[in-house]
């Protein structure tokens, strides 16, 4: 999440006219992320966030996004819920910009994310990926193999940049990838971005999911692929068997994983790295001077592939 666009006292009373929330008592930016302006919004009837899409979120897509948050909400995955207007729209206009209001759910996102932390997730994910079994809509990943590879291709000056002799190690992974890349594993609808400050807890307990705009059709088991990068390697690197492990048991006790998947999660993994790489690279050259967002490091992604490098199948990754 981050801030590009702003509202003035004025533009937000006039925004907040097209719902039935009350008057507005605050709106506070939230710096985090790197893709939507976005706010905590507070009003004389409760509290919520407030979303204006920027970059690379399509307003073809917001349908999408909310149909499958909604159908979440409705399955009792603790997502947050799209709230509509005064007309039933759930999607708005503010600035030229499309923007929602969704509900604001309670908890914080762990800093450090254990194994109990690492379990929750792992569940979740499986709840999400069953629930969302026979969703209506679909939206292509735009940042499948093809997508992540026209980020990289012409930034790779740039990778060279930041670290000698990065190159050819993100050359040879984008060929490995793409040249194994399976062909008919499970799928569905994912989150595709369930990062630790994509998650809410209070204590030990997931009290919420947020964040679905990189939600797509694609591998169920890229998803969880997704999370390991995320959830389950030390600051300095090194992967931790342990939160691995926990996150594939539990979610194999709600969607146990096929034989193809268990031995295509290297390549998953790999891939998922190599997207994320290649998100924070292009973020790192193009971020707008002055906006209230911190790019993320690139070169914490291309460490995380020295280790997928040399993974053999689902056991290295503690499954």
């Amino acid at each position: 999440m981050a801030v590009y666009t702003t509202l003035s006292d004025a533009e937000l009373a006039r925004f907040l006219g097209q719902y039935d929330l009350g008057e507005p008592t605050s709106l506070k930016g939230i710096a985090e992320g790197v893709e939507n302006s976005n706010f905590f919004l507070a009003t004389s009837r409760g509290r919520y966030i407030l979303t204006i899409f920027e970059k690379r979120v399509r307003a073809d897509d917001l349908p999408f996004f909310m149909g499958l948050t909604t159908k979440l909400a409705d399955a009792g995955v603790a997502a947050p819920r799209p709230i509509p207007t005064k007309t039933g729209e759930l999607i708005t206009q503010v600035k030229g910009k499309p923007a929602a209001i969704i509900t604001f759910l309670d908890g914080v996102w762990p800093r450090e994310p254990d194994i109990a932390h690492c379990a929750a997730i792992g569940e979740a994910l499986a709840r999400m990926h069953v629930a969302l079994q026979g969703f209506e809509l679909s939206r292509a990943n735009a940042l499948d193999p093809e997508g992540w590879s026209a980020l990289i291709a012409p930034r790779l000056a740039l990778a060279e940049f930041l670290r000698a002799g990065l190159t050819k190690k993100i050359e040879a992974d984008m060929a490995e990838v793409r040249g194994h890349w399976p062909k008919d594993l499970p799928r569905g609808v994912i989150h595709a971005d369930l990062f630790p400050d994509n998650a809410l807890f209070l204590g030990d307990q997931l009290s919420g999911i947020i964040d679905f705009y990189f939600a797509c059709t694609d591998f169920l088991a890229y998803d969880l692929a997704v999370c390991l990068n995320a959830w389950c390697f030390e600051e300095d690197g090194r992967y931790d068997l342990g939160r691995g492990g926990a996150m594939i048991a539990a979610y194999e006790t709600i969607r146990p994983l096929t034989e193809a998947e268990r031995a295509a999660l290297p390549i998953l993994c790999r891939a998922a790295a190599l997207r994320f790489f290649a998100t924070r690279l292009a973020d790192w050259s193009e971020t707008p001077e002055g906006a209230m967002v911190r790019p993320k490091n690139p070169l914490e992604y291309a460490d995380k592939l020295a280790f997928h490098r040399k993974a053999k199948d689902a056991g290295d990754y503690g499954g």
